[in-house]
């Protein structure tokens, strides 16, 4: 699953703002309310399945997934 399809169905309850930028030479970054929360140019590599959403999870804390 994508990291935006993972995002939205687990936060779209709390997530105001999503936006997808594209970017040369496959540039992949992940920020949060201007806080960088994965890159692709910084790891060297794609985030795997899945990471991108445990990133957010962290960060955002205890709150529920949306419909649980």
């Amino acid at each position: 699953m994508s990291a935006v399809s993972d995002l939205l169905s687990n936060y779209q309850h709390v997530i105001t703002d999503l936006r997808l930028v594209t970017g040369g030479s496959g540039v992949f970054d992940v920020t949060v309310d201007g806080e960088m929360l994965y890159s692709k140019k910084e790891t060297g590599r794609h985030a795997e399945d899945g990471e991108v959403l445990s990133l957010f999870t962290e960060l955002v804390g205890d709150i529920t997934r949306y419909g649980e």
